[in-house]
């Protein structure tokens, strides 16, 4: 069982989606408090089902090249780099394999990263390293456009994918945007593909003893354009304070 002590922003107070909002570049990625936890469970999710927590398509590989270079350009304190070796802040060292960018950076971070690349209307899902999903399969949603990839959540109807395609056509480098979520859970396990009917499959928000949160975030990469989505998942304990 990987949990944090807290997650470390308000959820008191959920905005309706998108529920979008700026974020400085330099807030992008996080380490906390499970990071030495998360990273090995990463390790071992990636060593042992690596084609369920990863694919890419060959069409998508530069972008995660630039992903990776971008990454590196941004990893907060307590990473260092000698050369092509990482230094993490639990002290494992990485290796920089640029062959395998989303491998690579399956393991150096805790977000997981995804990568959307507009074709036609929308943008698709052409490569990613999802170790912590919740409820749904990397698999169901690869090469598929976000009308796709957000079926089945209630909350996503017509309405807000034209709101949500416009938000990232509208996404530029170096202006960043995040927002946050709440999850009630029975399980507190990171990785679970599901699939999931609704969010009623998870657990009753009155008894659930579980809270997990993910801190989502929409960048844009100025080489390739392409958009990438991160998730920074926390599971927490409920208390008789939790919201």
């Amino acid at each position: 069982m990987i949990l944090q002590a807290r997650i470390p922003y308000d959820l008191t107070e959920m905005k309706p989606l998108p529920g979008i909002a700026p974020l400085d570049p330099s807030s992008w990625l996080k380490v906390d408090d499970a990071y030495a936890e998360q990273m090995a469970e990463r390790a071992r999710l990636l060593s042992t089902q690596r084609e369920a927590v990863l694919a890419i398509e060959p069409e998508a590989m530069a972008a995660a090249q630039e992903l990776l270079e971008v990454v590196l350009a941004h990893l907060p304190g307590g990473f260092a780099r000698t050369g092509e070796v990482v230094t993490r802040p639990d002290g494992v060292q990485v290796t920089l394999d640029r062959q395998d960018p989303m491998g690579t950076l399956g393991v150096l971070v805790q977000e997981d990263l995804c990568l959307l690349q507009k074709r036609g209307d929308e943008h698709v899902l052409t490569g990613a390293v999802l170790c912590f999903p919740a409820g749904w399969r990397l698999a169901d949603k690869v090469s598929r456009p976000l009308s796709i990839i957000h079926v089945p959540i209630p909350e996503y109807d017509e309405n807000i994918g034209r709101r949500v395609q416009r938000l990232f056509d509208g996404i530029r480098p170096g202006k960043p945007l995040v927002r946050v979520n709440r999850l009630f859970h029975d399980n507190p396990a990171l990785f679970q593909p599901g699939p999931r009917r609704s969010n009623a499959d998870r657990a009753n928000p009155a008894t659930a003893p579980y809270l997990r949160s993910e801190r989502q975030c929409l960048l844009r990469l100025p080489e390739t354009q392409a958009v990438v989505f991160s998730i920074h998942t926390y599971v927490i304990a409920r208390g008789p304070d939790t919201p």
